[in-house]
């Protein structure tokens, strides 16, 4: 079991629920980063007492300094800072920042020998080839924490070869808009695109799980993971979020991984695999779920799904590109900039960007970031 643990992006839904875990596990926590919530990050610093912890935005961190000035934490600052806490020694640790500003510290903290508990998906949507050759150069683990991966990792233990997996089967929540058609979510707001109806999310996180385009990222991050075609995975809506994924084998047999909505399960399958022990989350009991149902999902409304299958096939930077449309396109909506329906648009358009180069760097990846974040904004 782990000793040590960085968490990046401690102050969000999953770096909260991380400290609840590792405060059950008895863990000692090196360093924690926030982007702005230096509220939330000086409580964390007083009962967790970690050695260092950085804000990304500079005023911020000199504002948390001066008010923990009484404790023994080094706060860092800026994007350099969290840099730095991404590449310190630790034996684990658990990116769950938000979007590609998660990408360079996962290479950073894999360039430092650390294992890593993989809550950003756009860390492998946008540069999944780059860290998985590092990975592999470095001789680390890359374990999910997303419920759907995680799910999927649990059901393929025992797997003794890869050719006896038949598909890969994503569930999804459909989240609040499930059964709507296009015309129905016009006006919708993002009020009420926020309000999911199982998982507590962050903002953007959320809005992602009502255009579904969640799905199409997790579908991108499973063909990373796994190493997996993208016509081997499947994406079932699961309105009660019980079963979390599944793996079809090639004898037919369905393995799935059952449990109630909450992500401390799948946080601590990540810091203690491959034992399992003691969690905080309530027992699942099936005769109170009662019924678990499954349908196809609606491609012609939600088309962000199909958009990344797009990405994928065409390979090169596509992934990067239709990330980045998303990731603005996502704000623009929460800001009551453009209509829900548009998101799915802006993400069509990143599939016309040139973005087909195979040799590329991270410089690259975040450079198309920036021009596709742009071109997104201006189109509007």
């Amino acid at each position: 079991m782990i000793e040590t643990l960085t968490i990046l992006g401690s102050t969000g839904s999953i770096g909260v629920q991380a400290l609840d875990v590792a405060k059950l596990m008895g863990l000692d926590i090196l360093a924690l980063t926030s982007n702005v919530r230096t509220d939330i990050l000086e409580n964390q610093i007083r009962e967790f007492h970690p050695k260092y912890a950085a804000v990304a935005d500079v005023a911020k961190a000199a504002e948390l300094k001066i008010k923990v000035a009484d404790t023994d934490t080094e706060i860092l600052a800026g994007g350099e800072g969290v840099l730095e806490c991404a590449g310190l020694k630790a034996d684990c640790v658990l990116n769950s920042l938000v979007g590609i500003a998660g990408l360079a510290p996962t290479l950073a903290a894999i360039e430092a020998g650390n294992n890593i508990a993989l809550a950003n998906k756009e860390t492998m949507v946008a540069g999944g080839v780059l860290v998985n050759r590092l990975a592999k150069e470095k001789n680390i683990s890359i374990l999910p924490v997303d419920s759907e991966h995680s799910a999927i990792f649990q059901s393929l233990q025992g797997c003794a070869d890869k050719k006896q997996v038949k598909k890969l089967i994503l569930t999804a929540s459909g989240g609040p808009f499930f059964g709507k058609k296009a015309h129905e979510l016009e006006n919708v707001t993002a009020e009420q695109a926020l309000k999911h109806p199982n998982w507590s999310m962050g903002a953007k996180i959320t809005i992602d799980s009502a255009t579904m385009m969640n799905k199409g990222l997790e579908i991108i991050e499973a063909v990373r993971l796994f190493d997996m075609p993208e016509d081997k995975i499947e994406v079932l809506v699961h309105r009660q979020s019980i079963v979390h994924s599944m793996v079809e084998y090639t004898d037919n047999s369905v393995i799935a991984q059952l449990g109630v909505p909450d992500m401390r399960i799948p946080i601590q399958y990540a810091l203690t695999y491959p034992d399992r022990f003691v969690s905080p989350v309530k027992e699942l009991d099936l005769a109170e779920a009662a019924t678990l149902t499954f349908s196809k999902p609606d491609n012609e409304t939600f088309r962000c799904m199909d958009y990344c299958r797009e990405a994928l096939r065409k390979g090169g930077l596509y992934t990067a590109a239709v990330n980045a449309a998303n990731e603005k396109a996502n704000e623009l909506f929460r800001h009551g900039r453009i209509k829900f329906g548009d998101i799915a648009k802006c993400v069509e358009r990143a599939l016309s960007f040139p973005a087909d180069n195979e040799n590329y760097n991270l410089d690259d990846i975040l450079e198309l970031d920036r021009e596709i974040r742009m071109r997104t904004e201006a189109d509007i």
